[in-house]
């Protein structure tokens, strides 16, 4: 049996889908990955290969729209199908789901899935949607009628899919916790000593929350300047991605501390005391699950994907979206209350291996599709 998972980011079929494949070839199934910019010479390819997983290259642009360039994206993936015949089909991301499942329609793959991750451009801003966006929900709502179960992470996406008639009225959808998180590698680690350390794991884009988190640490640290606010990522392709002079500027005057693009979050995890995401909107935040299985309190934002996260006062905090306000006040709760990131932690890590355990929600994932 063969089983084809398409991706926009070849690195998240290890990072995010790795314990999905694992679990998908322990019942039997060939594993056939299809992504982007995975040549002869690429790690990833080869660390998929080693690990038994099919490795196919196909044409994709990740960002941005251009006609000619995902026809050739369908055209490619309708190939690659009609010469693999697949029994199942599992693409995430917007271009994946989109022409992934088109393709697996026309080829007659028996059983297409597709997973909402997030909902990103899209689905941003309030009122009269753009040219754009109009395009790509009009996209999603034919490509989701050719498949026979829609997952998502949060039911906030879930029901703004039905509202919006993007999935029909008898569409079959599944809510699951996230992409799970493996809490036997993100281990609990004892927090460090002294003042809070902050930390921010994120691509470096605007709607993450960043200018938010940066402003919130610029006030932070000039009543206490003995706390560290951390920052983990990477300037992206993305429209709405930070300036390269933006970041330099908050390095500069000591806002905060940037420690690049990690391959390892946890040793950042393991720095800091609180994990931050004033994120707009997310499918599950994976980074907070990770700094949850490692005994984290959590501050993020009363945003779907993010509020199913946080029970607020237990676990963490939970503050409005864009309000650098109440994001200061939040991260200064932790700098004068010593307490709190332990007995939040604690309750993190709990809500990490009953809820977010990536076994549990791989196990639900795959009875769904017919393979658990």
């Amino acid at each position: 049996m063969k089983f084809l998972l398409i991706a926009s980011l070849a690195e998240s079929l290890i990072n995010f889908r790795g314990p999905l494949i694992a679990a998908l070839q322990a019942r039997g199934f060939q594993v056939h990955v299809a992504a982007p910019d995975l040549p002869e010479s690429n790690p990833v390819r080869r660390q998929l290969q080693a690990a038994g997983v099919v490795v196919h290259d196909v044409a994709m642009r990740r960002t941005g729209t251009n006609p000619a360039a995902d026809l050739q994206t369908l055209w490619s993936l309708w190939r690659l199908m009609r010469r693999l015949r697949p029994e199942h089909v599992l693409g995430y991301t917007i271009k994946p789901v989109i022409y992934g499942s088109l393709a697996a329609w026309l080829a007659g793959v028996p059983r297409r899935f597709a997973l909402v991750t997030g909902l990103g451009y899209t689905f941003q801003g309030e009122g009269k949607r753009s040219g754009l966006q109009e395009l790509v929900q009009r996209l999603y709502a034919i490509a989701l009628a050719r498949v026979h179960t829609v997952f998502f992470q949060n039911p906030d996406d879930e029901a703004l899919f039905r509202q919006r008639k993007l999935v029909k009225l008898d569409g079959r959808t599944r809510v699951v916790n996230g992409s799970g998180v493996d809490i036997a590698a993100f281990q609990t680690v004892p927090l460090p000593s002294g003042y809070p350390c902050f930390l921010l794991i994120a691509r470096l884009l605007g709607d993450k929350g960043v200018r938010e988190y940066a402003q919130a640490a610029r006030r932070v640290r000039a009543v206490h300047p003995e706390v560290r606010c951390l920052l983990v990522g990477w300037i992206d392709t993305n429209p709405n991605a930070i300036a390269q002079h933006e970041l330099d500027a908050w390095v500069a005057d000591g806002t905060l501390e940037f420690l690049g693009r990690l391959d390892d979050v946890r040793p950042a995890i393991a720095r800091s005391s609180v994990y931050v995401l004033p994120s707009y909107r997310e499918g599950t935040p994976r980074t907070v699950l990770e700094a949850m299985a490692m005994g984290r309190a959590i501050i993020t934002t009363d945003a779907p994907g993010c509020r199913e996260t946080v029970v607020h006062g237990e676990n963490g905090l939970l503050v409005p979206v864009k309000s650098v306000d109440a994001l200061e006040q939040a991260m200064l709760k932790f700098v004068e209350d010593e307490t709190l990131p332990l007995r939040m932690g604690h309750r993190s890590r709990h809500m990490a291996e009953v809820k977010y355990d990536v076994h549990k929600i791989n196990a639900a994932m795959l009875r769904e599709m017919g393979v658990g």
